[in-house]
């Protein structure tokens, strides 16, 4: 839950004109410059093409919510589906299965916050010292989703998954900016832990809840799980457009109990 600089655009005074939401070439365009909480797309779409096709698992039933309830799942899918929409080239981040995916890690050790130190003193602090709350990322979301739904209720009239694409994304423009009053929680800390959480679950291994179908992995080109690429290993300058294999599809694999990613380490109090 380190604190990053939000890797959208920085909306416009007319957030109306440069929404926040940044689709998915300006989601490629992020990973390809190394922004953390992309997972496991360090690969390229150049990679070779694997020489055979995996099983394919049946689709599941939607997992019951752990952690969020009705209004804020409704409000998690809205806002996903304004950071990485859906377009001509796929399905988006609700489509993915993202809140799915933040549920379970909100409902686990990590959202807990046994990955930080919290002891205090807390206090502000610099950019380079990360995450300094005292908020584990459970009481991060559950505050900031009641402090957002509350502000845009209170302003519209209606619920934030009820209005018009570009009221949505001048709403999660204010929040980015630091505009809206989430006290004591920073707008722009919760906007920053919306989408590194949303595209965190849109390219993790499916066994995580997110990522559904693989389509994170299909859009960039990663091949997931494979034991080797030793066949391919030397051939460049090849699209790989093999289907990607998941952990869960990969011989021998041994899941974590529960589901949980691996926590993430960090300086600091996160």
């Amino acid at each position: 839950m380190n604190e990053q600089q939000p890797v959208v655009p920085p909306a416009s005074e007319d957030a109306g004109e440069t929404p926040p939401a940044p689709g998915r070439r300006h989601v490629l365009k992020a990973l390809a410059l190394g922004v953390p909480g992309a997972l496991a797309v360090s690969a390229t779409p150049a990679m070779a093409q694997g020489s055979a096709s995996p099983p394919q698992t049946p689709a599941a039933a939607p997992a019951p919510l752990r952690f969020f309830n009705a209004q804020e799942a409704a409000l998690m899918d809205a806002i996903a589906s304004r950071l990485i929409p859906a377009d001509e080239l796929g399905p988006g981040a609700k489509e993915a299965g993202v809140t799915f995916f933040l549920d379970g890690q909100l409902a686990g050790a990590w959202g807990a916050g046994d990955h930080l130190y919290r002891q205090g003193p807390f206090q502000a602090g610099t950019p380079e010292q990360g995450y300094q709350l005292s908020f584990t990322p459970a009481e991060m979301y559950r505050r900031g989703l009641a402090a957002f739904d509350d502000a845009v209720r209170k302003k519209e009239g209606k619920p934030y998954d009820q209005l018009a694409p570009d009221v949505q994304d001048a709403w999660l423009a204010s929040m980015q900016k630091g505009e809206l009053d989430f006290d004591p929680l920073p707008a722009e800390v919760f906007f920053q832990a919306l989408l590194e959480g949303t595209m965190e679950g849109f390219f993790s291994d499916p066994l995580y809840g997110g990522n559904k179908d693989m389509v994170g992995w299909k859009l960039v080109g990663f091949p997931g799980a494979y034991a080797s690429f030793s066949n391919d290993i030397e051939r460049h300058g090849v699209i790989w457009r093999g289907t990607p294999v998941s952990i869960a599809q990969a011989r021998g694999h041994h899941p974590a109990p529960g589901g949980e990613m691996p926590h993430k380490q960090g300086g600091g109090h996160g």
